[in-house]
């Protein structure tokens, strides 16, 4: 499927894309750092983390000037747990593409001999201390009907599914919510537990086109006033199994995913701290979305790594938040409505 009006946002955003600081190479060194500060508090567990008070508030303040960025795009906001119905989730085909990430929840639903058999195996685990433990005392432990959300935008798509066909205009939902994935790692920016805040947009292909491509350049504008150093690049999801190159392949050649990359942490490879999504009619398929003409809804969504940005502000300006530039800390900390509209105004979008 030939897009070429990605390619023509690919091009503002690469363009726009000049470093505002020359960038020195990885830092490797970056997760120790922020736990010797206190920033990041390390729960024993590879990709766990407690967060601190200083680092919340970066998270609390980028958020808000997240919401100011899409002020115009009449979002209905909808906040979501971190956990989704089960249902939901196996009709959204995640399982399919991505197994290994994947995590359910489950209970002990059993009897008082249930209960006394699970306690029994739990003194079994602790006897052994800190050495490798077994799992014996979840024998006993059931799933649930809910399991770990993935991303901010999957409750969505059945919520709009069960309001029935669209409106002409179509819907665009705000959305923020903690995720999970199990991809444990020492690299901070690939936590496990994580926040996300995305747009959505559902109605026509013209219509979430003409929204990523926005976005793509929205997204931009505002990592280039955190001044941080990034680029655009064609990206793919990372599909499971021997038949996931394939699909990952097809999602390249088809321009459907492209990310807002930023140095982190990891030599060599800058991390994705933006993703500009089109699912094409993929969940209007799934989940029956009309559009106003009954044709199936198509469906786009920016999704904005809320720590992982955070992290990335650490990084290129320092542990000690007070001495980041002016202009940053004029942008979080200050009155960012003008700084906002005046990048709108230069994207061309009205304030």
């Amino acid at each position: 499927m030939n897009m070429p009006n990605e390619q023509a946002a690919l091009a503002v955003a690469e363009e726009s894309a000049h470093p505002q600081q020359p960038y020195t190479g990885s830092d490797p060194t970056l997760r120790s750092r922020l736990v010797e500060a206190g920033i990041l508090i390390e729960t024993g567990e590879n990709g766990l983390y407690g967060r601190s008070e200083v680092f919340e508030d970066v998270v609390e303040r980028l958020n808000k000037v997240i919401t100011l960025l899409g002020a115009d795009q009449q979002a209905e906001v909808l906040r979501f747990p971190p956990a989704m119905r089960r249902h939901d989730f196996e009709d959204s085909e995640y399982l399919k593409s991505f197994p290994n990430l994947a995590g359910s929840i489950h209970a002990f639903q059993g009897n008082d001999r249930g209960h006394h058999r699970l306690l029994e195996a739990l003194d079994r685990t602790i006897a052994v201390g800190d050495e490798e433990r077994s799992d014996e005392w979840m024998d006993q432990q059931k799933p649930t009907r809910l399991v770990l959300t993935p991303a901010a935008c999957y409750p969505v798509y059945p919520l709009i599914a069960r309001r029935g066909k669209l409106a002409e205009a179509g819907a665009i939902v705000d959305v923020f919510a903690y995720c999970f994935r199990h991809e444990p790692s020492i690299d901070p920016s690939r936590m496990q537990m994580f926040r996300m805040r995305e747009y959505i947009r559902v109605g026509s292909p013209q219509q979430v086109m003409a929204f990523r491509q926005k976005w793509i350049e929205r997204g931009s504008m505002l990592v280039r006033l955190l001044q941080l150093p990034f680029e655009i690049d064609l990206a793919n999801d990372p599909f499971f199994g021997r038949g996931g190159k394939i699909v990952a392949d097809s999602q390249r050649e088809q321009q459907l995913k492209f990310e807002l990359l930023v140095p982190v942490a990891t030599p060599d490879k800058p991390t994705a701290c933006l993703s500009f999504n089109y699912h094409m009619e993929h969940f209007g398929e799934i989940w029956k979305i009309k559009q106003a003409d009954d044709q199936l809804a198509h469906t786009a969504c920016v999704g904005f790594g809320m720590e992982r940005t955070t992290l990335a502000l650490f990084r290129h300006h320092g542990l000690d938040v007070a001495q980041w530039p002016a202009p940053v800390r004029a942008l979080l900390w200050g009155d960012a409505a003008p700084m906002i509209a005046e990048g709108l105004a230069s994207l061309g979008t009205p304030a």
